[in-house]
């Protein structure tokens, strides 16, 4: 039996997106924005369309099924269903993504959600539970060179972070009030000073789209900043924030650093 070509579309547009989502949340791994997922289907669209229309023909036959929906009086039935379905189909939609919520979600959210064991980074694994941050030990054996890297982690976190987690680190940054959740305020005893240095390492270098699902349905908004900023200069950020507001890191063990 002859598939008809609108529905040959059809078809291949919905392989390609759940060809998509297989690639990047089974094989790759990875959360795939859903901004960057509509552009890449904007271009399948363009160019399926631009396949099945490239003749005449193909544009006729593409087009017959609408056609006859339309124009056929036996069908009237159907394109009054049709005609009503789609616009409250669409109008829905539109509402669903324009309307606001600042409701809490009525699941629970972990706020500070388990790490994974390994973190794969900069062309290399780091065994989350066994990493140490590089520059710790400066602090008793270097002071003097502790104290430059920790300058240098506030010239990185000002560059890149204050417009988020304030120039206090109290989370009241310029951009905090845009966000939901709201970036964490490291003042409070509730964030960093509950955490490992390996753990922020994580955090950072992953951002909002290396969260576990028991992070959602929040996700956060931070960056994957292993994008962006070098190993180096995410550990001299982490020396910075605990050295700024007074915390100390934990060990996994369950006491301070």
């Amino acid at each position: 039996m002859r598939i008809p070509k609108l529905l040959q579309a059809v078809l291949v547009l919905a392989v390609v997106y759940f060809g998509f989502i297989v690639v990047f949340d089974v094989i790759l791994e990875q959360v795939i924005p859903s901004s960057l997922l509509a552009m890449y289907m904007f271009f399948v669209v363009a160019g399926v369309f631009m396949v099945f229309t490239f003749t005449d023909a193909g544009a006729r036959q593409l087009a017959a099924p609408i056609k006859a929906l339309v124009e056929d009086p036996s069908r009237r039935l159907a394109r009054n269903i049709v005609f009503v379905i789609l616009p409250l189909a669409a109008g829905w939609y539109a509402y669903e993504k324009m309307s606001p919520s600042f409701e809490a979600p009525v699941e629970l959210r972990s706020i500070h959600p388990a790490p994974p064991t390994t973190l794969k980074a900069y062309g290399k694994s780091f065994d989350i539970i066994k990493m140490e941050n590089p520059f710790r030990h400066l602090e008793k054996d270097k002071p003097d060179e502790f104290r430059k890297r920790v300058s240098e982690g506030a010239a990185v976190y000002i560059q890149n972070c204050h417009f988020c987690h304030g120039d206090k680190l109290d989370g009241k940054g310029p951009y905090a009030q845009a966000l939901n959740p709201v970036p964490a305020n490291f003042q409070d005893v509730g964030t960093i000073a509950q955490l490992q240095e390996s753990y922020l390492f994580w955090r950072i270098a992953s951002g909002g789209p290396g969260l576990p699902k028991e992070a959602a349905p929040w996700i956060s908004s931070m960056p994957v900043w292993k994008d962006f900023l070098s190993e180096e200069e995410i550990w001299k950020v982490i020396l910075f924030l605990y050295d700024y507001t007074g915390q100390r890191p934990r060990s996994f063990g369950g006491d301070h650093g």
